[in-house]
This record gives C-alpha cells, structure tokens and sequence, in this order.
C-alpha cells in the first residue's frame, strides 16, 4: 500500500496523454492529446511553504508536491487558433491519522482560475480519488497506474444546473526525470504558437 506522496513521486517526469471526452448534455465526443512534465517538490522547497501559507494552512502539515506544466489540443479546437497550455502546483497535506486521505492545495482551479483545495484518498487498489469543489461544478478523478510507465485516469465533471463531461485518458511515460520546462519550452514540444489559453477539465491541470 502507498501514500499520496508516494504515488506522486511515481508521477514524476514526462508523459504523453491521449484524452477520449464525452460531453453528455450535447451527446458528442472529441479527442484531444497533450504533454505533460511533473516535477517533484519536498515538503521544504519554498513554493509548497508560500501554497500552504496562502492557505492558511501550517506548512510542517505538508508533507510535498509537484509543478505541472502541460500543453495540449483538442479535436474541435480551430486550427491556429487554440491551445491548451498551463502550469500549477499543488502541495499534499494529508490527515494527521490517515496518510492515505487528507487535502490537496493547489494554486489555481480549472474554471474559475483560482486557488482551490480538494480532498483526495487512496482506495483499496491503491488509485488516488480526488474530489473538488467549485463555485460552479464539482468534478471526481480517479488516477492509477497499469503499469510504471503507464497511468489511466477517468473524470467526471458536473456543472450546477445538470451539464456535465465524463473523461478517460491513458498517459505513457516518455522520461522518468525531468526538470519542468518552461512554457516557450513546452510549446516547442508540440512545434506550435500557443495563442489561447485554456485548461483540461482535471484538479491537477493536465
């Protein structure tokens, strides 16, 4: 059995992430792929302390983190015209009798683009459930690996009033260490102008 730290740490590197999204209320489908780079943080680097503080949150309650940067696209994106480009951090602050459940800060949310915490647990297979709340929506992830080099992950969002998106994205390791790169960087990756920004429906970003 392991931790959420632990099972962070196994998240640390480059990733390419093929995304099936079903968007129920229009009964439509789109595809969409993106990079991701995952950069570890310990409990003392100064932007998981500046997070939890931000917080109002004890920072010796954190026990660490990640910086996430990804850039990806979409199936109905318009051609030049969108891109889904972003980076955050989030810092694990777990239960004080429970390691395997407590609550994940992160500096920013999908929709309102503000810091958000949610609550996260490890179920019996050792997958990581994340559950946040929103002003608007709330949405429930589950992550957990097929194999080392390979995680699965599927979402559910749902706006108040009924509308509401389902997800599944498989995610293959390219490199098991990586320092984040910045965002010119990470655009080169995918050789194009990043000219809108927009996030996935996902706590962690990506």
């Amino acid at each position: 059995m392991i931790d959420a730290m632990e099972f962070f740490q196994l998240s640390a590197g480059k990733w390419r992430s093929q995304r099936a999204t079903h968007h129920l209320a229009f009964k439509r489908s789109e595809i969409g792929e993106s990079d991701i780079q995952v950069e570890t943080l310990d409990a003392e680097h100064p932007e998981i302390i500046e997070l939890c503080r931000y917080h109002e949150i004890d920072p010796s309650l954190s026990v660490g983190g990640s910086r996430v940067a990804w850039l990806g696209t979409m199936a109905w994106d318009r051609e030049g015209e969108e891109n889904h480009q972003g980076k955050t951090i989030f810092a694990i602050v777990p239960d004080s009798d429970n390691p395997r459940q407590g609550k994940l800060l992160r500096e920013r949310g999908y929709a309102e683009i503000v810091p958000v915490v949610g609550l996260f647990h490890m179920d019996d297979e050792d997958g990581l459930v994340l559950t946040t709340e929103y002003e608007t929506m709330s949405s429930i992830e589950r992550f957990w690996f097929a194999s080392p080099n390979m995680r699965l992950r599927t979402s559910t969002v749902k706006r108040f009033g009924g509308f509401s998106t389902a997800s599944f994205c498989s995610e293959t390791r390219m490199e098991t260490s990586v320092e984040v790169a910045s965002a010119e960087e990470v655009t080169k990756i995918q050789g194009a102008d990043v000219l809108e920004k927009r996030q996935f429906y996902s706590v962690l970003g990506w």
